[in-house]
C-alpha cells in the first residue's frame, strides 16, 4: 500500500467501517473497554479526510495490558510498542486489513478527552469543519509523500481550532455523550 496522503470526499460507508470493526472489538474487549468511539475525520459527517478508520478505546487502565493486547490481536490488529506517545496503546491493522488504527486511552484522560471534543466540535460547526477539510487538502498536496511533514504542518491549525473548542465546550457545558459502540 503506497503511503502518500490522499484526501478524500466525506464517505457515507465510513461510520459503517466503523460499526463493523467496534462490534468486534466489543465481543473481544468485553468491559475492559469503557467506551469505544469513532474519532478522527472519518468520525466527522460531511468532511473530507485521508480514509483511515480512526478508533478511540477507553480503558480504566493500561494493564495488565495483556487484557487489552490479546483481544485486539484476535480481532487482527498489531500493537506498535514503538510508539513514542505514552498517553495511549496504539495498534494498527493487520496484514489485508483496512487502513484502522487504534488509540487506547485512559478514561477521563486529557488525550482522550481532547480527540472526543475536536470530533464533537467539528460535527457542531460547519465552517470551522470546511476550513479544516481545506487546510488538509492544501497541506495534502504539499507534503503528499511526507507524513511526518503534513502532521506537522496541521498542528497549528488544529491547536487554533482547539482552542475554539475549548471556548465553546465551556459555554455549552460540553461532556462526552454516550459511547459509540
Amino acid at each position: 500500500m503506497s503511503d502518500e496522503i490522499t484526501i478524500e470526499s466525506y464517505q457515507p460507508e465510513w461510520p459503517l467501517r466503523f460499526q463493523h470493526i467496534a462490534q468486534l472489538l466489543r465481543a473481544e474487549l468485553g468491559e475492559t473497554a469503557v467506551r469505544i468511539d469513532h474519532i478522527g475525520s472519518t468520525s466527522v459527517p460531511g468532511l473530507a479526510a485521508k480514509p483511515i478508520i480512526d478508533i478511540q478505546i477507553s480503558v480504566r487502565s493500561f494493564e495488565p495490558f495483556e487484557a487489552i493486547r490479546l483481544p485486539l490481536e484476535r480481532c487482527g490488529f498489531r500493537w506498535r510498542s514503538d510508539n513514542p506517545d505514552l498517553t495511549k496503546r496504539y495498534f494498527r491493522e493487520g496484514p489485508g486489513m483496512a487502513r484502522t488504527h487504534i488509540h487506547v486511552r485512559r478514561e477521563g484522560s486529557w488525550s482522550e478527552q481532547l480527540a472526543l471534543l475536536f470530533r464533537d466540535y467539528l460535527r457542531c460547526h460547519e465552517e470551522e469543519r470546511l476550513a479544516y477539510a481545506e487546510c488538509k487538502i492544501r497541506l495534502a498536496e504539499r507534503y503528499r509523500d511526507d507524513r511526518h511533514g503534513y502532521v506537522d504542518a496541521k498542528r497549528p491549525f488544529i491547536w487554533s481550532m482547539m482552542q475554539k473548542a475549548d471556548q465553546w465546550s465551556q459555554m455549552v457545558g460540553w461532556m462526552p455523550g454516550e459511547r459509540d459502540a
